[in-house]
């Protein structure tokens, strides 16, 4: 999967290494899970035709969340699991999508309702805030206040950075290296999928411990790692789209004047600095002598090894990058 080409230059482009120091493991519920996440979407009816549930099935979801979260037991690697299917449904949906900033921005309200509980009882018409409204029910069946709210206010975050991703689309916009930087850590759902790590492996932190300047740093830099990759990774597949605007590649490309494969590379160093910032924090948080923070850590550490391991085999990506390499020895 290593190669693709760019149309604009007509040269094959090739990833650079996506090294990753940290432990790989998988889920012992895997299969069981990624058949009932699938059976889930489908009952949800997020997904509109049957070649879109097909392509869903071939991607098998159920295993990023089981490479992402392999301490999780069965009813929380569902709810993650789920949570992660929603993400990638309503991305196809909202954000790889001809939808404009306008558009987006009015659908808001009914996701603020469910999330705030504004509407406590009244009848959810929306298939998507329908799912939201599932899912939130379970977080707080398994998690506490704190840790309810905390994935309230990131998943409120990243659903209003859609509509500054939509305005980049719509005006044709590439957007400066530190606005995307500062926005990819919102638009990548990233703190949405942190914030159920310790939901997932049964340590609740603190109030304190979830705002220490080490947690935010280590958050930060692994958020960085995850949503760097994904824009190496899913480069083929967005390349040609609409939304080809809001990747990394492109960026770098365009203020830097770089090579797209000049840039592939300088993400591959960014990455790779990002991930040795990540190992370099993780004494000092070790010496909190917190069970919670350590499983924290570890949570985000199997997130990079995780989505990498995924990534790199899934269909969602591999079919484009198989695809630009048919083009590319035309």
């Amino acid at each position: 999967m290593g190669t693709t080409a760019t149309h604009r230059f007509n040269q094959p482009l090739r990833l650079p290494p996506l090294l990753c120091p940290f432990p790989s493991e998988v889920n012992p519920h895997v299969e069981q899970v990624d058949k009932e996440t699938l059976e889930w979407l489908i009952d949800s009816e997020m997904l509109d035709d049957a070649e879109t549930v097909e392509r869903y099935r071939q991607a098998k979801y159920g295993w990023l969340s089981a490479r992402t979260y392999p301490y999780a037991e069965h009813h929380t690697l569902r709810l993650v699991s789920d949570w992660c299917v929603w993400l990638f449904a309503f991305d196809d949906a909202f954000c790889e999508s001809d939808r404009r900033a306008a558009e987006i921005a009015r659908a808001l309200p009914q996701f603020y309702a469910v999330l705030e509980d504004l509407n406590a009882g009244s009848e959810v018409d929306d298939v998507f805030a329908k799912s939201l409204l599932e899912i939130k029910g379970r977080i707080a069946a398994y998690g506490d206040d704190e840790q309810l709210d905390r994935w309230r206010n990131v998943t409120k975050d990243y659903l209003f950075a859609q509509v500054w991703e939509a305005a980049n689309r719509e005006d044709e916009v590439v957007p400066s290296l530190d606005d995307y930087i500062f926005m990819r850590r919102r638009t990548g759902a990233m703190l949405t999928v942190f914030a159920l790590i310790d939901v997932a492996s049964g340590r609740g932190l603190s109030a304190d411990e979830w705002r220490h300047p080490g947690m935010r740093a280590i958050t930060e830099s692994a958020n960085d790692v995850v949503v760097w990759d994904n824009d190496l990774i899913s480069y083929a597949k967005e390349s040609d789209s609409g939304n080809s605007r809001n990747n990394l590649v492109n960026v770098l490309a365009e203020h830097r004047h770089y090579s797209r494969q000049e840039a592939m590379e300088e993400i591959g160093e960014m990455r790779n600095q990002a991930i040795a910032d990540m190992v370099a924090v993780r004494p000092s948080l070790e010496a909190l002598g917190s069970e919670a923070v350590l499983a924290y850590v570890r949570g985000l550490e199997f997130w990079i090894s995780g989505s990498v391991d995924y990534s790199l085999t899934s269909s969602r990506y591999t079919d484009a990058w198989r695809a630009a390499r048919r083009r590319s020895t035309r």
